[in-house]
């Protein structure tokens, strides 16, 4: 199984800590963000990993090679101008294609297992394992870590948690893609695990949030399902004061 880390985000919330380092090299006790995400995907198996980057990536690159990969297989998505998560995918999709190759077209043969998508400022013990046998047995084409929490931007699912639309806040007016009678609203984890089938449906360009590409696919009826993450730990690391929190609560054994 492969996996790709989220990493070229500015880190604007983040600063001061981002001031001179990305945010994925932000310290949360005494670990790197990457290195917690990266030791993550190791303990669950994988070993073939994409990192996109952008700012500071020289950084990023210096401290990977300093750290020979932790052992993995590591390669960097350079983006010139920021493409969002869609688009930042879409650019990294041919790893995940048979041949892992820049040149292998879009063309999916089947051989393709799984692989995990995961935000670099997000830590979580969601367990992997359990995420993946719920994808395989739903038949998705993407499977979304969600919870049910405050946020400022909702997912929202039908009966059979299959996405159906969003909405922005509490009180925010529901843009549904598909028929729904009280869709639930749940909190989007930054974790996704997704058939390799997706990208040649990613008809975007440049820059562009995969959750617009959800939608739309749900709109035409592919499977887009949450997974319910309610019993586990997990935080976002977007601001200063999220990552003291995460430290203490590391420190305290509230999330390991």
């Amino acid at each position: 199984m492969k996996a790709m880390i989220l990493a070229a985000g500015l880190g604007t919330r983040l600063r001061p800590l981002t001031n001179d380092r990305p945010k994925a090299l932000v310290e949360v006790g005494g670990r790197t963000l990457l290195e917690i995400t990266l030791a993550r995907l190791r303990d669950f198996g994988i070993r073939d990993v994409i990192i996109n980057v952008h700012h500071f990536a020289e950084r990023i690159e210096s401290y990977l090679k300093a750290k020979n990969d932790f052992g993995m297989h590591i390669e960097l998505s350079r983006e010139e101008v920021l493409l969002d998560t869609g688009g930042g995918l879409k650019k990294a999709g041919y790893f995940f294609l048979d041949s892992g190759k820049k040149d292998a077209g879009r063309e999916v043969s089947g051989r393709e297992g799984p692989f995990l998508l995961h935000n670099a400022d997000v830590i979580s013990n969601i367990d992997f394992k359990q995420m993946l046998k719920y994808h395989l047995e739903n038949k998705a084409l993407s499977t979304l870590a969600v919870q049910d929490r405050e946020t400022s931007r909702y997912l929202l699912f039908d009966d059979s948690l299959q996405l159906c639309g969003r909405r922005a806040g509490r009180d925010g007016k529901p843009e549904l893609v598909r028929p729904a009678t009280n869709p639930q609203p749940l909190a989007f984890s930054g974790i996704h695990m997704i058939s390799p089938r997706l990208i040649p449906l990613m008809n975007e360009e440049g820059a562009f949030s995969i959750i617009d590409t959800y939608l739309r696919l749900a709109q035409q009826g592919e499977k887009i399902v949450g997974f319910r993450a309610d019993e586990y730990s997990w935080r976002d690391l977007g601001r200063p004061e999220h990552v003291a929190q995460a430290a203490k609560d590391i420190s305290q054994g509230a999330l390991r």
